[in-house]
């Protein structure tokens, strides 16, 4: 609301073409409440990781960083059957649906951060 006409009128057109425009003195804040500090469900998923074994969290910190079952392999020098025995048991044991739901459960529950 306090921005010159010009930049408003850029940031209507933005918005026009579907983009989305977050204000730069929002972004600090956008950041650090998202990105650096864990949300608030941490410790309970925390808790749900325990019921892993270490491999498993291996398994789930590497499909969170978005590697395929062939990398997951090569990285941990197991077959990539392996890789997927170990994902579906994570995905039993942890009630997610998918993979992108396992990413999902790797952030939310700090096994990984943005940046890692």
């Amino acid at each position: 609301k306090d921005a010159p006409a010009e930049e408003i009128l850029v940031t209507v057109r933005a918005v026009l073409r579907g983009e989305v425009m977050v204000a730069p003195s929002l972004t600090r804040r956008l950041v650090e409440r998202f990105v650096l500090q864990p949300p608030a469900s941490v410790p309970a998923q925390r808790g749900r990781l325990a019921a892993l074994t270490e491999r498993e969290r291996e398994v789930l910190a590497l499909v969170g960083r978005g590697l395929a079952n062939r990398e997951i392999a090569d990285r941990l020098f197991v077959g990539e059957t392996t890789v997927k025995t170990h994902l579906g048991r994570v995905l039993t044991k942890l009630g997610l649906r998918d993979r992108i739901h396992a990413v999902i459960f790797a952030y939310e529950s700090g096994l990984i951060r943005a940046g890692d």
